[in-house]
């Protein structure tokens, strides 16, 4: 698990860098595009003084070329957005969001491998203890994954201690496997915190950077201003958004982890009446 989390974060990091990059050529490439089609409407409007004009029918775009259109612009305006909030801070910003969705993935796995079929587990172990089979209960519950196994294979190993001493067990290693359910999730609200932190600060800093340059101008212009300022003020988005999508992936992990902490108290409950119903049966 610990491999798989490295090497979420190493693609995310790696598919960070390769964005920042991209969009260093975006302002060149909006250019070149500016000079070509300056050139190509010099040339229409020469072709058409020599020509007389032809009514041409009206041209219907596909709506899946606009839609593939709009996707693009979307895309290159982001890219464009980021380059302008300035490297340092939205660095700072795009690892937060790396580090923050590779602890969540790691949760996402874990909680999914840790679900299983309670009713059929607990199915399973009734029948072999009415057939008084407890080892056949204690393979069945080592060969399942997951909290709910390992809680019931606890109880079952202790079971000719008495019900006290298994619901003493129960309810203690109950209380472990919760706080492994948990594991890691505090970083996740750390970074949920730290991205729009990241984003105030770059935004205070920009603002200052702003002040400092009117300033050594001695010039207050409306350009030099809202130049410094929307600088700032996109590292905030940037930190908003970042905290956003965290949260969700943490509110998803959160449900995961009640309906296992559920799955886990009605198994324990399950559990110490099966076998109430094998001791009197002794």
């Amino acid at each position: 698990m610990k491999k798989l989390f490295a090497i979420v974060a190493v693609l995310g990091l790696f598919g960070t860098a390769q964005v920042a990059a991209q969009t260093e050529d975006v302002n060149n490439v909006q250019q070149t595009e500016a000079v070509v089609d300056s050139a190509a409407v010099e040339a229409n409007e020469a072709v058409a003084i020599e020509e007389p004009a032809a009514e041409e029918p009206a041209a219907e775009a596909p709506a899946q070329v606009v839609e593939e259109e709009g996707i693009a612009g979307v895309h290159k305006s982001l890219k464009t957005k980021f380059i302008e909030g300035g490297a340092e801070f939205m660095a700072l910003v795009a690892i937060a969001m790396v580090i923050g969705l590779a602890f969540c993935v790691e949760r996402i796995i874990y909680l999914s491998m840790a679900q299983v079929n309670t009713k059929k587990l607990m199915a399973g172990i009734a029948d072999a203890l009415s057939k008084k089979d407890v080892e056949a209960a204690k393979e069945l519950c080592r060969n399942t994954a997951g909290p709910v196994a390992a809680i019931c294979y606890q109880g079952l190993l202790r079971i000719d201690e008495g019900l006290e001493t298994v619901e003493r067990s129960v309810v203690s290693y109950g209380s472990l496997q919760s706080s492994m359910l948990e594991k890691n999730c505090s970083w996740i609200t750390l970074f949920i915190a730290m991205a729009p932190s990241l984003g105030f600060l770059g935004t205070v800093i920009g603002m200052v950077m702003s002040f400092d340059e009117i300033q050594q101008k001695g010039d207050i212009s409306p350009t030099i201003v809202a130049g410094g300022m929307k600088v700032a003020l996109i590292t905030t988005i940037y930190g908003i958004l970042v905290a956003l999508i965290l949260q969700v992936f943490y509110n998803f992990i959160l449900t995961k982890i009640e309906a296992l902490v559920s799955d886990m108290e009605d198994s324990s409950i399950t559990l110490l009446d099966l076998l109430t119903k094998f001791n009197l049966k002794k």
